[in-house]
């Protein structure tokens, strides 16, 4: 019998469905888009077929990526699980806490799974880095440094709303966020500090997040989103007991490695091929799950504490202080 086609509903067509949808319809997916603005152009240029309301495209799909902005999340999420079908959801899983703790809940309770689209997991600048790691090619991990920059979003206004985004940090940092947690284990205490220049036309915006890990290890997450020229960069830096490896974008040199050779032989650091576009890998990932494969490596619970992790850096921000988390990421009741 010749096997059933995936089906799956992309929601949105903006900047990260233009860049999810070739990748789903090369895994042989039946595309179905819907979106209040550009579906029939999206759909035009990479393939797939328009949906004139969220209701019809529930209706013929068996998966949901939802590729929205951040504050529409929750709503799209939890009518895709009511509806019973898995989900992809764009990073951040949500905008607060508590609407990331419900989806979690409901997925569970429906037997369904829900991914976020943390990405940055699929680089091979980081699969390197977090191979290394487990590898123990570092030894004990001291002192994280990781810097994301790139031009401030001004073409989208709801960016820079933090209600509505979370700002730079909940945006663009909580990649960097999550990967600290992912290399370096669970975070017990966050600050933050930020800084906002220039006027509506020449925004600049810049914050430092400080994470102290369960470990003793030590995080500190720079962000920037600067002029409309700035080129898009990403940096870090990890120091351990046995050595450091070091990777920047804009250097000629992408690895800059200190490491102490492994006593089995072997690769230094997985050979990742940096040709497979980490988009690609992701959502292979992700579908290949849905069919009842592994789980990805990345899970509801990663991308709910990513979300709290961020969280607690804008509570700093509020407060000049600290905010203490438990080992899993939650707040001290």
């Amino acid at each position: 019998m010749p096997q059933t086609p995936l089906r799956i509903g992309l929601i949105g067509a903006g900047l990260i469905s233009n860049l999810h949808l070739p990748h789903l319809l090369t895994l042989g997916a039946d595309v179905y888009v819907y979106s209040e603005v550009g579906a029939a152009e999206i759909v035009a240029q990479h393939g797939g077929t328009v949906v004139d309301s969220l209701d019809e495209l529930l209706d013929k799909v068996d998966y949901v990526d939802v590729a929205t902005p951040t504050y529409t999340h929750f709503e799209l999420v939890k009518r895709a699980l009511d509806a019973g079908k898995d989900v992809i959801s764009e990073k951040p899983l949500t905008r607060t806490d508590e609407e990331a703790a419900t989806l979690g809940d409901l997925a569970a309770a429906k037997g369904r799974k829900l991914y976020p689209a943390h990405v940055v997991r699929f680089f091979p600048e980081y699969v390197k880095l977090y191979e290394a790691v487990k590898a123990g090619l570092l030894g004990d991990l001291a002192v994280l440094r990781f810097s994301r920059s790139g031009a401030f979003p001004t073409r989208t206004p709801w960016f820079a709303d933090r209600a509505l985004s979370g700002g730079i940090i909940m945006d663009q940092m909580i990649h960097d966020l999550d990967i600290a947690r992912w290399v370096a284990g669970e975070v017990t205490r966050v600050s933050a500090v930020s800084s906002r220049a220039g006027d509506t036309e020449h925004p600049v915006e810049a914050a430092h997040v400080l994470l102290t890990h369960a470990s003793g290890a030590i995080s500190h997450v720079a962000g920037l989103w600067g002029p409309a020229h700035l080129q898009f960069t990403t940096e870090y830096s990890v120091t351990g007991t046995l050595g450091s490896l070091e990777h920047s974008s804009a250097a000629q040199r992408n690895y800059i490695a200190d490491l102490k050779a492994p006593t089995t032989g072997g690769e230094l650091v997985p050979d990742v091929d940096p040709a497979e576009d980490p988009y690609f890998v992701e959502l292979r990932e992700f579908v290949n799950s849905f069919a009842g494969g592994d789980t990805p490596r990345v899970t509801a619970e990663d991308g709910a504490i990513a979300v709290r992790i961020a969280t607690a850096a804008l509570e700093s921000l509020e407060t000049g202080q600290p905010v203490d988390l438990e080992p899993a990421g939650r707040k001290h009741p």
